[in-house]
């Protein structure tokens, strides 16, 4: 018996809350996977509310709605003769479980509640759903009275089971429970299930998207089968981007890719599979058919659907998955975040203080990379596009290109004082020149005067920059008038430049403060970082360096070889000889490469001073710092840690960034930790010094010891790992 079987996945860009719009994606979807011919089709999880409703699950609102959106889809002309997997909500016993309703002419086969929460990092899954917890049992589901009428049922199978069609088994898996030790995918394979579906919101990191593939593919490899994995494709509402990849995968391999990428609402893939395949692959490995032959069986939804195609249909051979670079995704994830944050926000554009260094610079590619995707989907006739670009532009006339794109949607503004160089200033306007921005150029040197006028005219002092005898306090007073009144001016041209242009509407302010600078501090509160959104507030200086190196070998933008090669600077304390003296690195005391590496340790190894001490005295050598290695090490530590708690502060009021980079120290969301420390840290650092005294005198022993046989080859012991 030959069993062939077309099944369809799909990307949706759904938004939080928009149950009209959502409904209406999802239709699209199901339409399109019936015309290429798909028997089943799988979309993502929670795709009727969206992901990111947050607090609005604790709303019984939510619940009604997203059952009321399922009586439509469900009777929708075009959601007949193809089985359905829906995301959604589901109140069972009074407890809110995450649930799949499955469905097939109007009539409920099965709902499957999510049985491992999400919840750490981004998510917090059990404040809002219950994990169903009753491994391979079922029970009834009443359902409403409006839902009744409509499938002619009273009640439904709820829980973990399998549905049982004629020539196909399928089982299923949501999100998380593809990543935890005990995946349901091991046990659906051994009872023989021959497909299995994961409907996911799983959202982008730099250099994540292997994860998911390989885990994928490792599943399969080892217990065979067809796996389908659905996901969300853009911004549904928060600082997340969903990045699809939607995927059709049998036996270990590849057969479909969807897009990481992509300002389309909704993307359908489908693939024909040969079942046959499933069954030959297992039966080859007798190690798993010998586990299969005592497995516990899961209880079945037996169906009388037929699901096989033509004998003679072509099948989908193995591919290769393409990967995109972490300069690409820089390129491309941003971008489309930012494309969904304008169409849905109700504005007109952005407005980005473009100072001619590397971050702003950054911020203004990564728009002009938005306008490329817009552009190209506007050339390929998306209407989807096209109609919610003529709203965010308030006109029927489309831009030719990406740069005339730009001048319609991005303002950038070179905003100098007389601490700014001439050469900051002509690097920023050749930047806007090439993308096509709208620039400005505007002093604010006369506003600083009259700030500091009020100043001194009530306290009958003046503050000197440290340069000229000034104290540290009157240096950073100083520094910080012109950064906040940046920001001031940013919301006043923001507001009002398409008015004077004679053209409707608002612009976003765009921050562009990287990770790094943000987990040091190193900002003014309140100055031209805080903005409406960032695009790279979750991207470290070492992997902007390298996608600006990247847009400009790729788009041939060749004024950013000088932006790469300057260094980075504030541009707020006086010049000297018309030269920047200033640079971020020197203010800091520390590098933006250690940077990085502390908030590694700090975030994703979850280290205190003490254990970062103690791996960094291991991942750096002591031949660079000579004899004082461990004393240098200390003091790198402890001025980081008190520079990361003086000023944590500002993280309760950073600019909503786009979430790339899993040590963003967000306190919003994403980095639950005080924001009111003990900068003195006394017992870790007391812990540190300690540890300090106890390696110096381990090495003053071993030179005694290597003194008393000279014959020997002196070494120092931090070129011995286990005596650090």
């Amino acid at each position: 018996m030959v069993r062939k079987v077309t099944l369809a996945t799909c990307s949706l860009n759904q938004w939080a809350m928009d149950f009209s719009g959502n409904k209406n994606r999802i239709i699209e979807s199901i339409r399109q996977a019936k015309q290429k011919g798909a028997s089943y089709r799988v979309g993502p999880e929670l795709e009727i509310t969206g992901y990111s409703c947050a607090d609005h699950f604790l709303e019984e609102d939510t619940f009604q709605h997203s059952l009321e959106v399922l009586s439509e889809i469900m009777t929708h002309s075009d959601c007949q003769k193809i089985v359905c997997d829906v995301g959604i909500p589901i109140l069972h016993n009074n407890i809110a479980y995450n649930c799949r309703v499955i469905f097939y002419n109007k009539r409920i086969l099965l709902i499957r509640p999510k049985q491992n929460m999400c919840n750490d990092g981004n998510y917090r899954e059990m404040r809002w759903f219950t994990g169903w917890s009753k491994v391979r049992q079922c029970e009834d589901h009443i359902l409403p009275k409006f839902i009744q009428e409509i499938c002619g049922q009273k009640t439904v199978p709820f829980g973990d089971c399998v549905l049982k069609f004629e020539d196909i088994t399928i089982g299923f898996e949501t999100c998380e429970e593809l990543f935890g030790p005990q995946s349901p995918f091991n046990s659906l394979c051994q009872d023989s299930v021959d497909v299995i579906m994961n409907s996911s919101g799983s959202h982008h990191e730099l250099r994540k998207a292997n994860i998911r593939v390989q885990y994928i593919q490792s599943a399969t490899r080892k217990g065979g089968g067809v796996y389908i994995y659905s996901n969300f494709l853009g911004c549904d509402g928060d600082r997340l981007y969903f990045d699809g990849c939607s995927s059709v995968t049998m036996n270990g391999k590849t057969l479909v890719q969807g897009p990481q990428f992509s300002v389309k609402d909704v993307v359908v893939l489908v693939a024909t599979v040969d079942l046959d395949d499933v069954v030959s692959y297992r039966n080859q490995t007798k190690s798993f058919c010998l586990t299969a032959s005592n497995h516990e069986s899961f209880p079945q939804v037996q169906l009388p659907i037929s699901f096989s195609t033509n004998k003679f249909a072509r099948t989908k051979e193995p591919i290769e998955w393409q990967y995109h670079t972490p300069e690409e995704e820089i390129s491309l994830g941003p971008a489309c975040w930012l494309w969904d944050y304008v169409r849905r926000s109700g504005m007109n554009g952005f407005f980005l203080p473009l100072s001619g260094g590397i971050d702003s610079s950054s911020v203004a590619c990564i728009v002009h990379s938005m306008c490329r995707l817009v552009h190209e989907a506007v050339v390929n006739k998306d209407a989807t596009v096209i109609e919610d670009l003529k709203r965010v532009l308030n006109s029927d006339q489309i831009p030719d290109t990406p740069e005339a794109l730009a001048n319609q949607l991005l303002t950038t503004c070179y905003m100098g004082s007389s601490n700014s160089s001439d050469e900051t200033q002509q690097r920023a306007s050749e930047l806007a020149g090439q993308i096509g921005s709208y620039h400005l150029k505007i002093s604010i040197q006369t506003i600083v005067d009259t700030m500091l006028a009020v100043f001194i005219a009530t306290m009958s002092m003046t503050p000197k920059f440290k340069k000229f005898g000034g104290t540290y306090r009157e240096n950073q007073a100083l520094q910080n008038v012109q950064a906040r009144i940046r920001m001031v001016l940013a919301y006043l041209f923001a507001q009002l430049t398409l008015w004077a242009r004679g053209k409707p509407g608002t612009l976003l302010v765009l921050g562009s403060a990287n990770i790094d600078e943000s987990l040091r501090g190193y900002m003014t509160k309140y100055d031209c970082s805080s903005a409406d959104i960032n695009p790279i507030g979750g991207i470290n200086k070492t992997d902007l360096r390298k996608f600006v190196e990247y847009y400009m070998s790729h788009i041939q933008l060749h004024t950013l070889k000088k932006i790469a090669d300057a260094p980075a600077t504030a541009e707020l304390e006086p010049l000297e000889d018309g030269k920047v003296a200033q640079t971020d690195e020197e203010d800091m005391g520390m590098t933006y490469q250690e940077l990085s590496i502390y908030g590694n340790l700090r975030k994703k190894q979850k280290c205190g001073p003490y254990n970062m001490f103690v791996k960094l005295m291991s991942i750096w050598s002591g031949e660079e710092f000579g004899e004082r290695f461990p004393e240098v090490v200390s003091e790198k530590v402890k001025h980081f840690f008190r520079s990361y708690s003086i000023n944590r502060h500002k993280m309760t009021v950073l600019t909503p960034s786009y979430h790339a980079e899993s040590y963003s120290p967000d306190d919003n969301r994403f980095d639950l930790r005080p924001f009111l420390y003990n900068v003195k840290w006394n017992w870790q650092f007391q812990k540190i010094d300690d540890a300090v005294k106890t390696i110096q005198q381990q090495n003053n022993r071993i030179t005694i010891v290597l003194d008393e046989y000279p014959n020997r080859k002196k070494a120092s012991i931090f070129s011995n790992p286990d005596n650090r």
